[in-house]
């Protein structure tokens, strides 16, 4: 029989949170998890900027991370003016190859339907979820990539 301890504890609404409040809720997940599946290899940032020659100005460009040997796409901007020209393809495929080299087997990334599933379907990515009605009248589209790598065994 196992005897659970009661502890008293206050829950409160925190209006404005900071870093401070995440960093002390996910402690506790982060503890949890290395001791199920071990520490997690590091969490590295990945950044990709476009720039505009004449002022340097950063004025899009690809933020991410690979942790768990994925890489995860965050954020992908490419000024509307821009598109259609080959940049966004670029960027991904800058990153993903940085996410190879730094040892990952795939990527993942979100989307909303009214944004870049399509782009993101030419480029290998398949959907592996789909919230609909986020926001009204749209979907939010989980999607993935699997990399081929040197040691894959053709199908």
């Amino acid at each position: 029989m196992f005897a659970r301890v009661l502890v008293q504890v206050t829950i409160q609404l925190v209006r404005n949170p900071g870093s401070h409040e995440r960093s002390a809720i996910a402690a506790s997940l982060i503890e949890f998890n290395a001791s199920r599946i071990g520490r997690p290899t590091e969490d590295k940032l990945l950044a990709l900027t476009v720039t505009e020659p004449e002022t340097g100005n950063i004025i899009g460009g690809l933020w991410g991370s690979t942790i768990h040997d994925h890489l995860h796409v965050d954020l992908l901007v490419v000024p509307e003016a821009l598109r259609h020209g080959g940049i966004g393809r670029r960027l991904m495929a800058l990153a993903e190859q940085e996410a190879i080299d730094r040892g990952c087997r795939g990527a993942w990334l979100t989307t909303h339907s009214f944004q870049a599933r399509g782009f993101y379907e030419r480029l290998g990515y398949e959907a592996f979820g789909i919230m609909d009605d986020f926001p009204p009248g749209h979907s939010f589209i989980f999607l993935r990539k699997r990399f081929e790598t040197p040691g894959d065994v053709a199908r």
